[in-house]
């Protein structure tokens, strides 16, 4: 066949595939015809009540007598109807696709998923206009009790499968735009972690035994970088016997334990409701008797109160906190600390932080699209001008392949942390003996050593 077309200089080309938006042209039309059978179906009694395909094209006929529609026109028109009668609109086959991690609405034509850690454009499915995405928005967001409007045009809330949305409208934004995080139906578990190249066992092993130890960990890391996931992680490792408080702007982290007390902010409205804040569920999550207190993300004056009750006896406590490296954790929650308006000292503030925060995880996003640990490390002392830190583990970036993906290895440094004075306290020092054992027999024979050569 090929040699045909040279011969006759045939050029084979093929005929650009047309988006999904574009395969109605006419959106002011299409909205009339949808308008017309969604109020016609609800004078029939159909309104909340499954619609068969049968009835719809049924109404489609009766409707669309005006217009000459194509195969591709009426597959459209379908759909459209369909989604929106029996389904929470367009989004509906991606919210049910579990390969699919995040949605990201930024027009009718501009939709965007996460597939694998790499961002795409979804040119599959679209919306009629603005009005549609709003219809949306509310449809998805009416069973946990919520409502955007002119009066409230930002709503952050949980799905009733536990997947988190946002979604703003104007006049805050020039279109309506829509981001789902979506909850992952498998939990995940510290071996796909493992299992993928997050980390690797020492590590997994060393943030069993710092959870088991009460160390105060603080998860940081990019937005998207799997912060809240690591997060949930190691709070399974808690024990069944101790008393667990979460406190959440909008609820994500699923625990397994049986004693676990759920707390979620709420925010004010134009109704007189008053707002309740991440510091005021801290604050009083004291009183509750916890035995650790798990925060799903420090943004603000909260960190104050997370760190005071590390520093008074609610060891164990885990957060989770933006920031681009482990040092850049600690100066953001020095700067949450200044903004709360405390007037201490900056050598007695860090001193502080060095008390309470035992480990720093930090986590991230690499180019590749892979998620992985990039450093593990402790919190020292404070020498005045700053905290002192040190790396346990560390992920020493080697570069690009040809391929793209990120080239590098993990590395345990050479160097016994101080917390390991804490978790022989709680006796798991033995399960970390395979790792620093070598370290401390070099360091107490340099000891002898050095005695002989006095």
């Amino acid at each position: 066949m090929s040699r045909i077309l040279e011969e006759f200089n045939i050029k084979h080309e093929n005929p650009e595939v047309a988006t999904d938006y574009e395969i109605f042209e006419d959106k002011d039309l299409l909205d009339t015809y949808r308008v017309r059978i969604l109020e016609d179906l609800s004078d029939k009694g159909f309104s909340g009540t499954k619609v068969t395909s049968d009835l719809i094209n049924n109404e489609i006929d009766t409707m669309v007598t005006d217009y000459d529609l194509s195969n591709e026109e009426r597959i459209y028109l379908f759909n459209l109807i369909d989604n929106e009668v029996n389904s929470t609109g367009p989004l509906n086959e991606l919210l049910n696709d579990d390969n699919v991690t995040e949605i990201m609405v930024n027009s009718p034509s501009d939709i965007y998923i996460e597939i694998d850690g790499m961002l795409r454009k979804d040119d599959s499915i679209s919306f009629v206009n603005d009005e549609h995405i709003i219809r949306t928005i509310n449809r998805l967001i009416e069973p946990v009790g919520k409502s955007i409007d002119l009066n409230n045009p930002m709503v952050d809330a949980r799905l009733d499968d536990g997947s988190r949305i946002n979604a703003v409208i104007p006049p805050l934004s020039k279109s309506p735009i829509i981001t789902i995080r979506k909850f992952k139906k498998n939990i995940v578990t510290m071996d796909d972690l493992v299992g993928n190249g997050t980390l690797t066992p020492y590590m997994a092993r060393f943030l069993e035994v710092a959870v088991k130890s009460k160390l105060n960990i603080l998860v940081c890391g990019p937005s998207s970088s799997g912060k809240t996931t690591l997060l949930n992680i190691l709070s399974n490792y808690i024990s069944d016997d101790e008393r667990i408080i979460t406190i959440e702007d909008v609820m994500e982290l699923n625990l397994a334990q049986k004693h676990v007390v759920s707390l979620e902010t709420r925010s004010s409205n134009y109704d007189g409701v008053k707002e309740i804040s991440v510091r005021d569920l801290v604050r009083n999550s004291l009183r509750m008797r916890p035995d650790r207190i798990i925060i799903g993300e420090v943004r603000g004056s909260e960190a104050f109160e997370l760190l005071q009750a590390m520093n008074s006896g609610h060891d164990g406590s885990l957060t989770t906190l933006h920031a681009n490296s482990s040092r850049d954790a600690i100066s953001r929650l020095e700067t949450m600390m200044l903004m709360d308006g405390i007037d201490i000292p900056m050598s007695a503030l860090r001193e502080y932080i060095s008390n309470a925060v035992d480990l720093v995880v930090y986590i991230a996003r690499l180019r590749d699209g892979r998620r992985k640990i990039v450093d593990i490390s402790e919190v020292l002392d404070n020498d005045n001008q700053e905290i002192n830190m040190k790396n346990i583990f560390k992920f020493r970036n080697d570069g690009i392949s040809e391929s793209g993906a990120v080239m590098g290895e993990f590395v345990l440094q050479d160097y016994v942390p101080q917390v390991m004075n804490k978790i022989k306290l709680y006796g798991y020092d033995e399960e970390l003996n395979d790792m620093f054992k070598t370290k401390k027999s070099n360091n107490q024979n340099n000891k002898k050593n050095n005695k002989k050569n006095r």
